[in-house]
């Protein structure tokens, strides 16, 4: 947990992912098309992955992929990150915690 922590809190926009989930390319490319560059980080590439995903299930991600951190902070899964924006507050996340610029 304390590893998924750091990472999260490493950039202002961190994606914990799989390499061949579509949700996970879904939500990446979301984040490119809105103007960030977010972190990216594939569990299924990772020798700590297993435990990194059994951190981010007690989080409450289910499935545990993607799990979106913005500014620090556990958004959600990819449910979460698509109704954020849909309601346009994603873009907002986005701008307070400097992954986007206007």
């Amino acid at each position: 947990m304390e590893r998924v922590n750091e990472l999260a809190k490493s950039k202002a926009a961190v994606i914990f992912a799989k390499s061949s989930d579509c949700m996970c390319h879904s939500i990446k490319t979301l984040f490119y098309d809105l103007g960030a560059s977010p972190t990216v980080y594939e569990i299924d590439y990772d020798p700590k992955g297993r435990e990194m995903e059994i951190a981010l299930q007690r989080l409450g991600c289910m499935p545990s992929v993607p799990a979106i951190f913005i500014g620090g902070n556990f958004v959600g899964s990819a449910k979460d990150v698509l109704a954020a924006h849909l309601s346009g507050s994603l873009k907002n996340m986005l701008i307070a915690a400097k992954a986007i610029w206007l």
